[in-house]
């Protein structure tokens, strides 16, 4: 390995904001704040680890520091372009909150804000983590982040919004960047792929998409550890070995024996994922994610479906899930995981299969509604 190796996270980050993937309603509204001079001084982005937060925070600094701009077509090619994109702008300060976050140090910041840019147009301070800063250090910079110079913009990104001061948040325009969905995922990994002269195979894709939960940056951390593990062809089997994974068929076999009642079979997956060392916790989450699909399509169908290949309603569906999601803090804390996991879709097959007393009631006073009119039949 050569001393100059970029794992793919950095090599393949977003430049531009074209190439940012997921979440397009951010890039339009600062293309357009941008394009129509409507540049707000503080902003707030909000979402999951590696949903492109401070990625697209760098772009939004180029694109105003840019020698052409502002622009949203920045040209990633001029000094102030390429400073900001090595970290080595003198206008772009990027602060870590979790290990700036006392009153000092946010002092020392107000202090620092009145003195213009050292290049570009304008000093943008990029703060990450800004709920790990203490009540004090938000306090101190209440007034700077109201009524800062002209030259200054702040950009704040975060994963726990609810931990910042509501007077923050009402003094910048609130991004929600979402988790990025598995398909657009697996599209960017098949290009960065391609590109490395890797061969990856589609379902090992999208296996490392469902690890990723959502984060661009933790699939492709991923698909770096897999290239390093199986060279230029990963497989899927590879992907499930390294990481504990159950395999998409697998899963929905699990889940159809759910809704089947099937115990002894679910008994018998069980020991074959226990066999294979596969994460149980993780196979708990995939199966509440299709036995919400089920309920989902159970209520749009009129309360019944056969999505999971036995005729189930909402009621029974609800029943599941809740027992599913009920035992995962047991699962993940108790003495024996495999016996845990056990009783849990046991149980949940159970309760599934019981009947709500107001429902039968219901349907009991139904039944006695259409039957014929005379006391001797009803009877």
């Amino acid at each position: 390995m050569s001393a100059g190796y970029q794992v793919i996270a950095r090599k393949w980050r977003p430049q531009i904001f074209d190439e940012v993937v997921g979440q397009d309603h951010v890039v339009r509204t600062l293309k357009n704040a941008i394009t129509r001079n409507r540049i707000a001084h503080a902003y707030l982005f909000v979402g999951p680890r590696g949903t492109g937060k401070t990625t697209t925070a760098r772009i939004f600094a180029k694109a105003l520091n840019c020698e052409r701009g502002p622009t949203p077509a920045l040209c990633g090619q001029c000094d102030a372009c390429v400073s900001i994109a090595n970290g080595s702008s003198m206008d772009v300060i990027e602060i870590d909150g979790a290990s700036n976050n006392s009153v000092d140090q946010i002092r020392d910041l107000r202090d620092d804000v009145r003195y213009a840019p050292a290049q570009g147009r304008f000093k943008i301070y990029i703060i990450d983590e800004v709920h790990m800063l203490s009540a004090s250090a938000f306090n101190a910079l209440l007034k700077t982040l109201e009524e800062p110079p002209p030259h200054v913009k702040f950009v704040f990104a975060t994963t726990e919004a609810h931990k910042v001061l509501a007077t923050i948040v009402s003094r910048c325009q609130r991004f929600d960047l979402k988790p990025i969905s598995d398909k657009l995922i697996v599209e960017r990994l098949a290009q960065i792929a391609k590109a490395e002269g890797i061969e990856v195979e589609d379902a090992a894709l999208k296996a490392i998409a469902r690890l990723a939960d959502g984060g661009m940056r933790d699939s492709q951390s991923i698909l770096d550890q897999m290239i390093a593990f199986c060279g230029d062809k990963v497989c899927e089997s590879d992907v499930l070995e390294v990481y504990g994974l159950v395999s998409a068929n697998k899963v929905d076999e699990l889940a159809r024996a759910l809704a089947a009642a099937e115990n002894a079979k679910i008994l018998d997956l069980i020991d074959e994922f226990d066999a294979d060392g596969r994460d149980l916790v993780r196979l708990l989450v995939e199966l509440q994610t299709r036995v919400r699909d089920a309920l989902i399509d159970a209520v749009r169908h009129g309360g019944q479906t056969g999505a999971l290949g036995s005729a189930l309603t909402t009621e029974s569906l609800t029943r599941l899930l809740d027992t599913l999601r009920e035992s995962e803090a047991g699962l993940k804390f108790g003495l024996s995981e495999r016996a845990n996991f056990e009783v849990a879709l046991l149980k949940a097959v159970e309760n599934s299969r019981a009947r709500a007393i107001d429902s039968l009631i219901r349907e009991l006073s139904g039944l006695a509604e259409v039957a014929p009119g005379d006391s001797e039949k009803k009877k």
